[in-house]
């Protein structure tokens, strides 16, 4: 099958965004009265809101209401678009913008999927709106990764099936809903947590959209090297 569209995740991705994430999580954790680290933190990349809260909470062994876990998902978020506010296009990962004009200039279609539902913050503050056909973020879908949700409305926006499209995630949960979702998968960041990924890569800095395109044209199974 043609590949026809690459689907982004957004956090980790195309911005470094996961560190404010961390940061009010973090906030969050020490006023109820524990602490949460970073290797703890891993399991909140690609997973919605709520659940990164359920996560967090195991963590520290506490047990509240719904309508506090309301609460305090708000409060967290309250925290975190203060700290995204002041992003600029400066906090474009490396390789990027490059990347983005080669796959437009190749003529593949691009989607953002993201379980944020501060997409449109971070795409207005970053300028990185401009490269993406369609955006499909936390304010649409119901049902968190590793859930396929977000990457098979992406493809039905485009009009394009699953396995016409290649999603470049970060996050362990990411690559499982990718996959879920009968699509090849390029995981940005470590080949040990993302091993189930077609590719491993640790940036998308230097890459080139048409050597994706053929490896995975090449390797049906398994994307050995670019």
């Amino acid at each position: 099958m043609e590949i026809k569209a690459f689907l982004f995740d957004l956090d980790g991705v195309l911005v470094d965004t996961a560190k404010y994430h961390y940061l009010a999580w973090r906030k969050l954790a020490s006023q109820l009265g524990f602490e949460f680290n970073e290797e703890q933190n891993e399991r909140l990349k690609g997973v919605s809101r709520m659940a990164s809260l359920e996560i967090l909470l195991e963590v520290g062994g506490i047990h509240v209401s719904e309508q506090e876990k309301q609460h305090m998902a708000e409060v967290k978020n309250n925290w975190y678009v203060q700290l995204i506010s002041s992003m600029t296009p400066d906090e474009i990962l490396p390789g990027v913008p490059e990347f983005l004009n080669k796959t437009r200039q190749a003529g593949l279609k691009t989607a953002i999927c993201s379980a944020s539902k501060n997409t449109p913050v971070i795409l207005e503050r970053t300028g990185l709106g401009k490269w993406f056909d369609v955006v499909v973020d936390g304010n649409r879908t119901s049902r968190a990764k590793p859930d396929p949700e977000v990457f098979l409305l992406a493809a039905s926006d485009l009009h394009l099936s699953a396995s016409e499209c290649v999603v470049f995630e970060d996050a362990e949960a990411g690559v499982e809903a990718a996959l879920r979702g009968n699509m090849r998968c390029i995981g940005i960041g470590s080949e040990e947590i993302l091993s189930k990924a077609n590719k491993v890569v640790p940036n998308l800095k230097n890459m080139d959209p048409l050597d994706v395109l053929k490896a995975i044209q090449n390797n049906h199974e398994k994307i050995n090297s670019f």
